[in-house]
C-alpha cells in the first residue's frame, strides 16, 4: 500500500565523518552547519555513476551450485543432477536453467565469495538488505525495530539523494519481506531515521489482467472540482509552514505534494501502465510476478524513481516457486524458480541495455543467504530429502551490473564445493558500501539515529574493483 503522510522527521542530510568530525573546531569560526551542506553541496569529487538501483531480492536463497557457481567436477553428492551451459564470457559457466542469461554474461559482473555467516533467513537478509550484522546473529522472525533498526538501502538513499518527481524516490514491490505466515523481516524500511524514509511498499501483482494500482485514480466519491478544492485547502496550510524554519513542515508539504500529484499526474499514472508495453516484450520478460515486477521495476525507474526493491517472497517448498529448497531442488529449478528468473533477469538486462539505461542503472541480484554444498544434509535443523539443500551462509553469489560495474568480470572464488572462498570473500557492508559508491555517497558518511547519535552509513569500504 502507499503511505502517503509521513509522521516522523528527522535532520536534513547526512554528512561526511571526517566532515561531522570537524564541526566542533570550525564552529567559532563560523563554519554552521547549514554553511557546511552547502560546502558539500559544492563537491564534485565523487561523481555518481548510478541514477537509480535496481535490487532483486530472492528470498528463500538461490542455491549457488545449480546457478551462477556450478561446479562439475565436484563429487556427485555436492554438483547434483544438473548440467552447466557456457556463457557469453569465455571461462564462465553456468547452470543449465539459465540459458537466456548466459547470452548477457558480458553485461555483468559476478561475485562469488559473499558470505554474511548467519543461518537464519531474516537475520541474514537484515544484514543483506542494510550492512550491518543482526543482533543476535542466526535468530529467525525477530520483529523490526531496535536493535535491528538500521535503514534499508531505499531509505538511505531516499534521504541522501532524493529528487523533485512526482513518483516516489524509493519503492518495494510486489510486497514485503516477510517468513512464511507474513512474519515481517528487519532491514526493509527508514529504521531509526523515521517513518519520513520508509520506501513505498507496493502491495501488486503486476501479472494480473488489467493490472493496476490502488489508489492512482479518484474515488467515486471524490470528483475532480471536489479534489481542487481540497488541494487549495492544502496549499493554505502549507503557506503556513513556509513562515517557519520547520523541518517537519517543509517534509510534509513535500510528501502531501507528492502524494497529490501522483493521484493526478498523467505521467505518473502512465509508469504503471505495463498495458503499452509491446506484449511481446512482456512476454520475454515471462507472464510471471517476478518477470512483470522485473518490468514494471524498469519503468518505475525511467520514470524517476530511484530505487526499486523487487521482492521474490519465501515460502518454504511450496509450489509458488519459492527458493527455498530444501526438498525437489532439481524440479523446482528445471520447472519453476530458474526460468522465471532466466527470464525475468535477462530480459531486464537486455532491456536496460538497449535503452541505454544500463550506463546509469546499477542492477544487483542476490539471496539472503545461499545452499549447502551436499545435498540431503541438514545444516539449519530443516528436514531435507536427499534432492535438497539447506542454508548455507558461508559462501554464495551475488550479480551485477550497469552504472560503471565492470561487465563480463568474475570477482572471487569459492572452493571446489562452492562452500567456502578461497580468494576475495566479500561482506554485506562491502556491497553496500559500493552501491552508495555508485551512487556518489561516502560510505562513510553520517546519519543520525532517533537519539541524534551519529552513524556511519556502514564500516566497510567499496570494492573498487568492481568497477571500470
Amino acid at each position: 500500500m502507499f503511505s502517503l503522510l509521513d509522521p516522523t522527521f528527522r535532520r536534513p542530510d547526512g554528512i561526511a565523518r571526517r566532515e561531522f568530525l570537524t564541526i566542533g573546531g570550525l564552529g567559532g569560526l563560523g563554519l554552521t552547519m547549514p554553511g557546511l551542506l552547502r560546502a558539500r553541496a559544492a563537491e564534485a569529487d565523487r561523481p555518481a555513476k548510478a541514477k537509480a538501483c535496481i535490487l532483486l531480492f530472492l528470498l528463500g536463497a538461490p542455491p549457488q551450485q545449480e546457478s551462477w557457481d556450478p561446479k562439475p567436477n565436484s563429487p556427485v553428492e555436492a554438483r547434483g543432477d544438473l548440467g552447466v551451459i557456457r556463457t557469453a564470457t569465455p571461462g564462465l559457466i553456468v547452470g543449465e536453467t539459465m540459458p537466456k542469461t548466459a547470452r548477457w554474461t558480458e553485461k555483468i559482473a559476478v561475485l562469488r565469495a559473499v558470505q554474511t555467516s548467519d543461518n537464519a533467513h531474516s537475520a541474514s537478509g537484515y544484514y543483506m538488505t542494510t550492512g550491518v550484522p543482526h543482533a543476535p546473529r542466526n535468530v529467525e522472525n525477530a520483529k523490526p525495530g531496535a536493535p535491528n533498526d538500521w535503514p534499508s538501502i531505499g531509505a538511505i538513499v531516499r534521504k541522501l539523494r532524493d529528487r523533485d518527481s512526482q513518483l516516489p524516490s524509493a519503492v518495494t514491490l510486489p510486497e514485503q519481506s516477510a517468513n512464511d505466515g507474513n512474519l515481517t523481516w528487519p532491514g526493509q524500511d527508514a529504521g531509526f531515521l523515521g517513518r519520513a524514509y520508509d520506501p513505498w511498499l507496493l502491495s501488486c501483482d503486476p501479472s494480473a489482467p488489467k493490472f493496476q494500482i490502488p489508489g492512482l485514480g479518484l474515488p467515486d466519491e471524490v470528483p475532480p472540482m471536489r479534489f481542487d478544492h481540497r488541494r487549495a485547502l492544502l496549499d493554505q496550510v502549507n503557506a503556513h509552514f513556509d513562515r517557519f524554519d520547520d523541518l517537519a513542515g517543509s517534509i510534509h508539504q513535500t510528501r502531501s505534494r507528492q502524494a497529490y500529484e501522483l493521484i493526478s499526474s498523467p505521467t505518473a499514472r502512465k509508469a504503471f501502465d505495463l498495458e503499452s508495453e509491446d506484449p511481446r516484450l512482456r512476454d520475454r520478460y515471462g507472464r510471471t510476478r517476478f518477470g512483470q515486477s522485473c518490468l514494471l521495476a524498469r519503468r518505475l525507474v525511467e520514470a524517476g524513481t530511484r530505487v526499486v526493491e523487487v521482492i521474490w517472497p519465501k515460502v518454504a517448498n511450496s509450489d509458488n516457486h519459492s527458493w527455498d529448497h530444501h526438498v525437489d531442488l532439481s524440479k523446482r529449478m528445471k520447472n519453476q524458480s530458474a526460468p522465471m528468473l532466466d527470464a525475468g533477469f535477462s530480459t531486464l538486462i537486455e532491456d536496460l541495455d538497449q535503452r541505454g539505461m544500463l550506463e546509469d542503472t546499477l542492477v544487483v541480484a542476490v539471496g539472503e543467504f545461499g545452499r549447502s554444498p551436499e545435498r540431503g544434509v541438514s545444516t539449519s535443523g530443516n528436514g531435507n530429502t536427499d534432492d535438497g539443500r539447506d542454508h548455507w551462509p558461508y559462501c554464495y553469489t551475488a550479480v551485477v551490473a550497469g552504472a560503471g560495474t565492470k561487465r563480463g568480470y568474475v570477482h572471487g572464488k569459492s572452493d571446489k564445493t562452492a562452500s567456502a572462498p578461497v580468494e576475495s570473500p566479500l561482506h554485506p557492508a562491502q556491497l553496500l558500501a559500493s552501491i552508495y559508491h555508485s551512487f556518489g555517497i561516502d560510505p562513510e558518511t553520517i546519519v543520525y539515529n532517533h537519539l541524534n547519535q551519529p552513524r556511519e552509513l556502514v564500516k566497510a569500504q567499496a570494492v573498487t574493483e568492481l568497477f571500470a
